[in-house]
């Protein structure tokens, strides 16, 4: 076997390797395939599987500082687009493909998981209507998370001062976009369950933003989310997005509200119609104190008028005029009760409406915001040449530092 050069297993398989490696072309290979035989190591994360089509089939390998970037879960069967380099097994001589990315064929991964986690939460039960907690008919404080500086958390409050100032809002400022969104929104729920005095216990709670792409909505469909808020011994309000925006925040909520105005619509009864319903209850009450009244002076009467029974008309009388003075004390009592009641009704509006962030802004007065989001209230806060916003009552402005003065 002079001058014959004989190879091992693993030099040749080295030597293959080599070659796969250097080809340029192999580095950022897109096949398109269908997921068999799939292996999911729930220890360390990573993804086997192979890809095949009619005819041919590649081993597949998508190891865990990848996988863990999906946003849908693989399954067999499941027609998909990966990226990624080929190259060759060196202990088994296979070549495969190393996956960097994958995409679903034809549906968005976004879209997929949405879905995915849907079916999952809904066969779990967390979408059954039969266990929606009701609302409170009459809340006296609501729980509103939101950001602190949307346009949802004005919208509600504005609305909330107008249809019944008297309800107190507790106000809880998250994010709502991003990664970190979810876990906030969560430490809020927990929060307001967790209160144990009655006068910083919510009766109800609103979770909303505004509009968005299913990007900027994502961190509503976070299934972490979703558990806490069925888990809620509170009821929750889902006002995600506009009419059309829906999330898996909306299903497992007890009540999805189309925005965030009609949430605030749902939760508050309106004062006036609330006013006008005592009004009607008194008049009936009144009512059928009166048809009482004449039916009873119907009985003495005919109870008088008997021949045998004359003795007993002066007892008759008398009695008549006691219960006449009770009915004319009574009514007296109760109108002067209820008064009373809308005098102090009328000044905790006239209190709350001069405590209102917005009254202190229609006379006249602003508030400055800084660009991370927080309220300046020294000049300490801000840096010369800073972008800052002005809140006024009918909008904002946007301005920059030019000097800074001390008083």
């Amino acid at each position: 076997m002079i001058g014959i050069n004989i190879l091992t297993v693993t030099q040749l398989n080295t030597y293959v390797k080599a070659i796969l490696d250097g080809e340029k072309k192999l580095w950022d290979v897109f096949l398109l395939g269908e997921i068999s035989n799939l292996t999911n190591h729930y220890q360390s994360g990573h993804l086997y599987f192979s890809l095949k089509d009619e005819k041919s089939t590649i081993r597949a390998v998508m190891f865990f500082f990848s996988a863990k970037n999906l946003k849908f879960t693989p399954k067999n069967g499941m027609s998909v687009i990966v990226r990624g380099k080929v190259s060759l097994y060196e202990n088994s001589g296979n070549y495969q493909i190393y996956v960097e990315d994958m995409q679903p064929d034809g549906l968005g991964s976004l879209n997929l998981a949405f879905e995915q986690l849907k079916e999952k939460l809904a066969n779990e039960g967390l979408f059954d209507p039969t266990l929606k907690k009701p609302l409170p008919r009459y809340p006296q404080r609501v729980g509103l998370i939101t950001a602190k500086t949307g346009a949802a958390l004005f919208d509600v409050l504005s609305i909330l001062k107008r249809r019944c100032p008297l309800i107190e809002v507790l106000f809880y400022p998250v994010m709502v976009q991003g990664t970190k969104a979810a876990e906030q929104i969560i430490e809020a729920i927990k929060f307001f369950n967790l209160q144990k005095n009655e006068k910083s216990r919510a009766d109800v709670l609103i979770v909303t933003r505004g509009g968005g792409s299913i990007e900027d909505l994502w961190c509503f469909n976070d299934e972490s989310l979703a558990r806490e808020i069925f888990k809620s011994k509170i009821p929750i309000i889902s006002a995600v997005g506009h009419e059309t925006d829906f999330t898996i925040c909306d299903f497992v909520a007890d009540l999805r509200a189309p925005t965030p105005s009609a949430a605030a619509e749902v939760v508050s009864p309106e004062m006036n119609e609330t006013i006008l319903k005592i009004d009607t209850y008194v008049l009936r009450m009144k009512r059928k104190i009166i048809d009482e009244i004449k039916k009873y002076q119907k009985e003495v009467a005919a109870f008088a008028s008997r021949n045998k029974l004359k003795e007993q008309i002066r007892w008759i009388n008398k009695k008549k005029m006691i219960l006449q003075l009770s009915v004319n004390k009574l009514e007296s009592n109760f109108l002067r009760i209820l008064n009373k009641k809308k005098e102090a009704y009328l000044l905790s509006v006239s209190r709350l409406d001069n405590l209102s962030p917005l009254k202190i802004l229609s006379l006249g007065y602003s508030l400055a915001i800084s660009e991370d989001g927080n309220v300046i209230n020294s000049i300490t806060k801000v840096n010369k040449n800073d972008e800052i916003t002005i809140k006024l009552k009918d909008g904002q402005l946007r301005c920059s530092v030019n000097k800074k003065i001390k008083k």
